[in-house]
């Protein structure tokens, strides 16, 4: 006799049930295999839940149930103060992740743990949903051509997974014309969550009864959102609105319903003794309710509109939140890197791209390349994860790192790995710039301009936009131009790698402001780059501190015997014009760099 789970499956699903034996061989496969990287305690927790689930009693698997009967919690146990379900959920998931992406690609079922619940999905590799998600995807692309709007679409929204498929395919067509489109939660939601974390923003609350004070508050979250959207690698949800600015549930109650990663919220307060309003806004992890970063905002009423002040401020905050070296990604990295044990999701091998980017070294272009390619063959329609293939397959052109050693054949791989990119998501902010900087390492410096200008009028709130444009400009002498994108970068970024500070030091330099350029490259120097040190090496050579000057050119050979060898063809390699080339070389040999007895690099 089937069990309820294989009834509601049967009602819920055109495909028929994987039989029980089945579902149970691949858990003992999971459980036995060394690509299945979870701790004892999380395959206890795996084998419970699948377990609970064949045996019908999915509905009671609810925190308090796992915390006290496989965690071994006791009966007063508040998942409020201990967070050890969800954080075991959360890890479980990652591990689930890894098997799949790995010796479990190929098999005939999946078994994972939606976000937002406990209770496993088990269900066939292949189903009939990859139809309707291709009819629907067609429909999309066709709303897309036709839009004349440059704005990127907004990100894709979920719904829980339990619709009529006529009654889903009617939503589907009326989200699509309007610019989201919302995914069954079990099929397609789960390959969407190895793309990055999911969020929603809730309405901001407002003091008073005022109906524009209101409008304001749920004004807030609406344009934050749509400020969001424009950054690639995040899932955004909506919420269920509301008319009076406030909230009619426990913001982490929502998201634990849709299964975020973060919530957004905050609050506005009208002053009318000094007429200004003050924006608090607020980002939350929902498993553990901890508060990753708050930002809070005060401005005059009397010149500007209610609406000016509202945009602003939501650039700024979404700024802070969604770009590459932002809160969120800085958080996601740091949490990846301290795993013992990281799945090898495709949106985990984007994060660790944009990591080293920060400090370009060979080891780790090496591993994350490797990533990569790994990523597109299982996740192909992954525009992120091509568009970051594109960079690393420049890098390998630039510092010399081609497998065949022919840095024009690494470019054009590059060139065609980001137009792929481009093709999933014509307005990919990440393959837009990925293009620009490869046409600049070819020497197209008008093309590498203006498609680098396109991406900055997609997202003006992006800081690694501006920064990219500005050291472009500035290393072919444009200072005047490019050094004001670099420093608002600067400004506006939480964490900016060093490279954003590189041509402010060489503009420094150029002008005779030795102490300022050596605090600049000093403050570029914290990701370890090779040309951060040479930087600083030329700064201290200049104020004469020998010692200081011989340390940091020590430091300099260590990382990069190759610009070592012959800074002059380095520089040169990243399209420095020949009076930048010829003023850092001389800088360093006043720092007691001697050349070797052949070098070509000087022109």
């Amino acid at each position: 006799m089937p069990t309820r789970w294989q009834k509601e499956y049967a009602e819920a699903s055109s495909s028929s049930c994987p039989p029980l034996a089945t579902v149970q061989d691949e858990l003992q496969r999971i459980l036995d295999s060394s690509d299945f990287k979870g701790t004892p305690r999380r395959r206890k927790l795996l084998r419970y839940l699948v377990e609970e689930m064949l045996a019908g009693r999915d509905r009671e698997l609810k925190g308090y149930t796992i915390a006290t009967v496989v965690f071994g919690r006791d009966d007063d146990f508040d998942p409020q103060t201990d967070p050890i379900v969800r954080l075991e959920a959360r890890r479980l998931r990652h591990d689930l992740d890894g098997y799949y992406a790995s010796s479990g690609r190929d098999n005939a079922i999946r078994i994972s743990i939606p976000k937002g619940q406990y209770a496993p999905t088990i269900e066939w590799s292949e189903k009939d949903i990859g139809e309707v998600a291709t009819t629907v995807s067609l429909q999309a692309e066709e709303v897309a051509a036709t839009d004349p709007s440059p704005r990127a679409p907004l990100s894709l929204l979920a719904r829980p997974r339990r619709l009529a498929w006529g009654v889903a395919l009617v939503l589907a067509l009326l989200v699509v014309s309007t610019g989201y489109v919302y995914w069954s939660r079990s099929g397609l939601a789960r390959q969407e969550s190895s793309r990055g974390p999911a969020l929603a923003v809730m309405a901001f609350a407002t003091d008073g009864s005022d109906a524009e004070h209101a409008a304001l508050g749920s004004g807030f979250a609406d344009q934050i959102m749509a400020d969001l959207s424009r950054f690639s690698g995040y899932r955004l949800y909506l919420p269920q609105a509301t008319t009076s600015g406030t909230m009619t549930s426990d913001p982490m109650e929502i998201g634990d319903r849709l299964g975020l990663t973060y919530i957004v919220d905050g609050s506005v307060h009208f002053d009318a003794g000094t007429d200004s309003i003050r924006i608090s806004a607020r980002l939350v992890e929902v498993d553990t309710r901890r508060i990753m970063w708050i930002g809070t905002f005060e401005r005059p009423r009397s010149t500007r509109s209610l609406f000016a002040i509202r945009d602003e401020i939501a650039s700024a905050v979404a700024s802070a939140l969604g770009q590459p070296y932002g809160v969120i990604r800085t958080e996601e990295s740091n949490r990846l890197r301290d795993e013992a044990a990281p799945s090898t999701s495709s949106y985990e091998c984007v994060l660790r791209a944009f990591a080293y980017r920060r400090s370009f070294t060979a080891a780790g272009h090496k591993a994350v390349m490797t990533c990569l390619e790994q990523a597109v063959l299982q996740d192909p329609k992954y525009a992120d994860a091509w568009a970051m293939l594109g960079w690393l397959h420049m890098d390998a052109g630039r510092f010399g790192w081609a497998v065949d050693g022919d840095a024009w054949a690494a470019f054009q791989r590059g060139l065609s790995t980001v137009a792929h990119a481009l093709s999933l998501d014509s307005n990919n902010i990440t393959a837009l710039k990925a293009q620009a900087s490869i046409h600049h390492y070819m020497g197209n410096y008008p093309e590498s301009e203006r498609i680098q200008r396109r991406a900055l009028e997609l997202n003006p709130n992006d800081p690694d936009t501006l920064a990219q444009l500005g050291w472009r400009l500035a290393v072919r002498g444009r200072f005047e131009e490019g050094v004001p994108y670099l420093q608002q970068a600067i400004a506006n970024t939480v964490n900016p790698p060093g490279w954003y500070r590189h041509l402010i030091a060489i503009d420094h330099y150029l002008k005779g402001r030795h102490e300022e350029m050596l605090e600049t490259a000093r403050a570029s120097s914290i990701d370890g780059s090779s040309v951060s040190w040479s930087l600083v090496a030329i700064a201290e050579g200049a104020m004469g501190h020998k010692t200081a000057a011989a340390e940091a050119l020590a430091k300099m050979a260590e990382i990069s015997p190759m610009l070592y060898r012959d800074p002059a063809a380095a520089y040169r390699r990243h399209q420095a014009i020949d009076p930048i080339i010829v003023a850092l070389v001389a800088g360093l040999r006043k720092a007691g760099w001697t050349e070797p007895d052949e070098i070509t690099g000087l022109p």
